[in-house]
């Protein structure tokens, strides 16, 4: 009898045991059907996701932040729309513009906080506000290499025109120049015959007004990048990040994406590089006061020089400036620089559309099975903010693992920046992707603007995403155009 109920039990035991191995990876089974959309993905920005998909998708504030915080919100809000005007003026709050300057208001680049583009988009109205010129050349001695080697210094400016073209001034100062673009198209094919064509940009800059650039002079176009979501990848933990990299690539998958180190300013050490098209600042508050310094002129906490003018610029260098001891002498003060942090930290994530319509859940599969979210890693939990209940603890879905990738010759602009070589690019988050038309009136995308649509930048990709982009050159056009109907969700 001990034996028949000792006999009975081991079978029981058995039994309950398959059903957890079978319950276990079936579960698994149906975590990787795309077919299915997943808990809560609709929700791109965690809880503080907004669901408004007007032309102001992109500049409401999270959902999630308290009464008090939507006051420092607005007030921030008001700061980055703040147009700023020339020293001496009748009012002290907003001046300290240039001399040089590639726009008066952090608005104007970020338009409707969303993403810029090139200046032929409805030129000559809408000139190339919304994209700057960056400038650099090799190092030209013992000194510049060590400060390169260090990562105390990001790249080599150019002697007179310095790191980035101004091509607005204020009175009295002439411009530096005026960027020009001409487009080579190149065409590329599908496996079933439809033809693409891109355009490639080559850059020159027109009206030099201060002298020749150096005669190795290196120019790359970045167009400003979306404002919504900042804190929520500023959240993620430095070790999720670099969990995704793989520089050596060990595993062989042909992926390799690394981290980008970079000086932090504020704290005087190397830390992991997040944002940018190259991830060379760490933190939102460094973006934004550098952004303030080089785009407008603007000393700041971090940024302590009141021009932006080189010092073989010396009219330039002596025109007056607007530091002032109510602005901590400074002309953008830390009260100021830190309510426009709060409001780029707060801007929320707009959600998903049509996430579980069965077109939306083909595109995604096909996604995922052409090997895309090994660099565009759908989803992450930040980690805890100490004081931001908003930001911390939220599954997020931002499409981006934050790392450096190869893409290719085809996109480098040769121009390294800390450990970014110039053919590495940061990977960009995709959320939002499919509400730019609406908000910001274009369809252009990658660092320059250069794609006029999703299935051109994708064709774009090369380096570590050439076989993806294989497997998409491949595939028939209703497939096609599944995967783009996913991407538009986004």
């Amino acid at each position: 009898m001990l034996i028949k109920n000792l006999l009975l039990k081991i079978i029981l035991y058995i039994f309950i045991f398959s059903i957890l191995i079978f319950y276990i990876f079936s579960k698994e089974a149906i975590s990787k059907n795309y077919l299915i959309p997943e808990e809560n993905e609709k929700h791109s920005g965690g809880k503080g996701t907004i669901f408004n998909f007007n032309n102001n998708a992109f500049s409401k504030q999270m959902k999630n932040i308290s009464f008090e915080e939507r006051m420092d919100f607005a007030i921030g809000n008001g700061f980055f729309k703040r147009i700023w005007v020339s020293s001496p003026a009748s009012t002290k709050a907003s001046d300290g513009l240039g001399p040089l300057f590639n726009s008066r208001s952090c608005q104007r680049c970020h338009l409707k906080d969303g993403r810029g583009h090139p200046p032929e988009f409805n030129f000559p109205e809408d000139d190339a506000v919304s994209m700057v010129l960056h400038l650099s050349i090799p190092p030209r001695n013992d000194e510049e290499i060590s400060m390169l080697n260090n990562l105390t210094l990001k790249a080599i400016p150019d002697p007179i025109y310095g790191s980035q073209l101004s091509d607005f001034s204020i009175q009295g100062i002439p411009a530096e120049g005026n960027l020009h673009i001409i487009y080579e198209e190149q065409e590329v094919k599908f496996k079933d015959g439809e033809v693409v064509y891109l355009r490639k940009p080559n850059y020159s800059i027109k009206n030099l007004q201060f002298g020749d650039l150096h005669e190795e002079i290196q120019l790359s176009a970045r167009v400003a990048q979306p404002m919504f979501g900042l804190g929520l990848l500023e959240s993620i933990s430095e070790d999720d990040i670099r969990k995704n990299a793989d520089p050596n690539d060990e595993n062989q998958d042909g992926i390799s994406g690394k981290a980008n180190l970079v000086l932090n300013y504020q704290t005087i050490s190397i830390d992991l590089g997040r944002f940018g098209w190259k991830a060379t600042n760490p933190t939102i508050y460094q973006q934004s006061a550098e952004a303030a310094n080089q785009d407008m002129g603007l000393s700041n906490s971090l940024f302590h020089n009141p021009d932006n003018c080189t010092d073989l610029q010396e009219q330039c260098k002596k025109m007056p400036n607007g530091n002032t001891e109510m602005h901590n002498n400074f002309e953008l003060s830390n009260e100021q620089l830190d309510l426009m942090v709060f409001y780029a930290k707060h801007l929320a994530v707009p959600g998903r559309r049509e996430h579980d319509d069965f077109e939306v859940l083909k595109g995604k599969e096909i996604f995922f099975n052409s090997g895309c979210n090994s660099c565009h890693v759908q989803k992450f939990t930040t980690q805890n903010i100490p004081g931001d209940k908003a930001l911390s603890n939220q599954l997020i879905w931002p499409f981006t693992d934050l790392l450096l990738h190869d893409m290719g010759e085809g996109l480098a602009d040769n121009n390294k920046e800390f450990l970014a070589e110039g053919n590495e690019w940061r990977t960009p988050p995709l959320w939002g992707l499919g509400m730019t038309k609406k908000v910001n009136k274009h369809t252009f995308l990658l660092h320059d603007g250069r794609a006029r649509n999703i299935m051109e930048a994708i064709l774009w990709h090369g380096g570590e995403a050439e076989h993806s982009k294989n497997i998409i050159l491949s595939l028939n056009k209703k497939d096609r155009d599944y995967l783009i109907k996913f991407l538009e969700s986004l």
